[in-house]
């Protein structure tokens, strides 16, 4: 049979459960896009901007069983295209990237895009190709997927001429994909596990820390923790592994960034059990906590053990198959512990934390805490959040309960500004009967606003939540203590209201606490007539949250003694003469 790689591609593609592709056709992938078109399995997606369909890609692997993948033009929409790559990088998201590439049977130099993409995308994938025949296009794309999600998983990028798209070839098969089968857990990781259960036994305050890796195995999670009475603290990414209406759950963070229940966790635990998590910066608040001698880290990437905590036991291996075999190595041993003094000091640290932001008054403006109790009490638990990088990020990990898995994502380790609104999107398009609700400031949101034309072309349904405040706040407010200035911080004046005439979505604004329920009842009220919606909300940044101000101690205890003098000393002064 004679078969164009364009074709090879969709079929490639469609063997490997792809469903959605988002980018910009160009001159180099035309042939692609056309055949894409033909699927009755991929739905095809034009995007304002490579940048955003990177965002929206690695949402669609966040929340669905379907790889992410990008289809775009080489060169420029590489580039474009290279901030929501590195994003899922960094967090470890499974993506395909295809691009086209220049002809590889040409006689000429200086072709349009002509450069070396494989070098370009190095540093920020696990792989990269440049098919050169017919014959490669199938078996690439089954490799390329292997690699983006085996192991940690993550970006990999194709480079497909645009010459094999349009030319036909002879080809001898077309394979099935079969999915590599997992192996069964070796006989020293079950001894591992068996340590590691005796271990957790014994400890007299247990305590399980969480994150992206531990969101697939949250029911294992949940029953873990009531077999050895454990407090359950998360990272960002790992917000969602946890249900936070259970009464084992401590939070965001460990240490002197955590909120009140997990720091007080922590601090008294003499054993921790840490699963689908690097230890890194964000999700440790700057490194700040400590953790005790007894630390059992479970992760699929060998790399990471040691690297910031040093643990007792290091198991390698997937978290659900970990926790399957660490569940019934548990049980064994005995019966589940009593929970009750630990669940109880869970709740008083919780009440005690949000009485702190009832009682805090944010004037004219809308108090955060306030917000998040009416957005909780109106959402259905397998609503889904997604939220950006700022300081609206911390205030909804403390402050906005999450219990669902998946009901919750976020760029972490990247932490790239312009995530939500265009990943907000994309968990519409492939969750059509969920409500999705974003969380953005108005600095990230008017990175990628525009995004929202997508939405109303596609007559999705959804809220995009902007905390409006006119700052870049997270770093305004890191400014104003050390320099007394803001610099490049304050946002200029833009009405999101024309905004929203500008891409056809509605517009609700929420001025302060008394419009919350009657802003958010109407906002989703229109989303649920498929339209998209802005809800400008005049947000109060005043009050810190924990992790910011653990966070700043941390950081300053660890400056050289002249470099925190100097701080000091110019603070000081400033705040005397203006």
């Amino acid at each position: 049979m004679k078969k164009t790689a364009a074709w090879l591609t969709r079929y490639a593609l469609e063997q490997i459960g792809v469903k959605y592709t988002f980018g910009i056709p160009g001159v180099h992938n035309t042939e692609l896009y056309d055949e894409l078109n033909n699927s009755e399995q991929i739905t095809p997606s034009l995007v304002m901007h490579e940048g955003h369909g990177g965002f929206m890609a690695d949402a669609i692997s966040r929340v669905t069983d379907s790889i992410g993948t990008l289809v775009i033009v080489p060169a420029a929409g590489v580039t474009h295209a290279a901030s929501g790559i590195a994003e899922a990088y960094l967090d470890g998201i499974p993506m395909l990237v295809i691009t086209g590439g220049i002809r590889n049977d040409s006689k000429f130099d200086y072709q349009l895009h002509e450069m070396d993409q494989l070098k370009l995308v190095a540093g920020f994938t696990k792989a990269a190709f440049k098919i050169n025949s017919h014959d490669e296009v199938i078996e690439t794309i089954y490799k390329a997927y292997d690699i983006a999600t085996s192991g940690e998983p993550g970006p990999v990028f194709i480079e497909l001429p645009v010459n094999l798209q349009l030319d036909k070839a002879s080809i001898s098969d077309l394979p099935i994909y079969a999915a590599p089968a997992q192996p069964p857990l070796s006989a020293d990781v079950v001894a591992q596990i068996e340590s590691a259960a005796t271990m957790l036994m014994q400890a007299k305050n247990p305590a399980i820390f969480a994150g992206w890796g531990a969101v697939h195995a949250s029911e294992e999670l949940i029953a873990i923790s009531d077999q050895i009475a454990s407090a359950v603290a998360t990272t960002m990414q790992g917000i969602s592994a946890f249900p936070a209406n259970h009464p084992l759950h401590a939070g965001f963070c460990f240490g002197p960034a955590a909120v009140p229940a997990a720091q007080n966790a922590f601090d008294n635990a003499d054993c921790v059990l840490a699963i689908g998590t690097r230890f890194g910066e964000i999700a440790t608040g700057s490194f700040g906590g400590k953790l005790p001698e007894n630390l059992i880290h479970i992760d699929i990437n060998p790399q990471v053990f040691d690297a910031n905590f040093k643990s007792a036991i290091a198991i390698e291996g997937d978290s659900k198959q970990v926790f399957q075999q660490l569940l019934s190595a548990l049980k064994a041993i005995g019966s589940a512990k009593d929970a009750t003094n630990i669940t109880k000091q869970i709740s008083d640290d919780k009440k005690a934390y949000r009485e702190s932001w009832y009682q805090h008054d944010s004037k004219d403006r809308v108090n955060p805490a306030l917000y998040f109790d009416e957005l909780r009490a109106q959402l259905d638990d397998d609503a889904h959040l997604v939220v950006d990088d700022g300081n609206h990020t911390f205030l909804t990990a403390e402050l906005m309960p999450i219990h669902q898995a998946y009901g919750f994502i976020s760029p972490t380790d990247f932490n790239c500004m312009g995530y939500a609104t265009p990943a907000a999107i994309a968990v519409k398009l492939a969750k059509p009967q969920q409500e999705v609700h974003a969380i953005v400031g108005d600095g990230a949101f008017m990175m990628t606003a525009m995004e929202l034309a997508t939405a109303v072309s596609q007559n999705l349904g959804l809220v995009i939540g902007v905390f409006n405040d006119g700052e870049l706040s997270q770093i305004a407010q890191a400014q104003q203590i050390p320099y007394n200035r803001k610099t490049c911080t304050v946002l200029p004046q833009t009405k999101l209201k024309g905004l929203a005439m500008a891409t056809g979505a509605e517009y609700v604004r929420i001025e302060s606490n008394n419009d919350i329920k009657a802003g958010i009842t109407k906002a989703r009220a229109l989303a649920q007539t498929n339209k998209a919606v802005i809800l400008d909300i005049n947000i109060d940044y005043s009050k810190s949250t924990a992790f910011t101000e653990g966070a700043v101690k941390t950081n300053l205890k660890r400056m050289p003694l002249p470099t925190k003098v100097r701080m000091v000393g110019r603070a000081m002064i400033r705040k005397v003469t203006g």
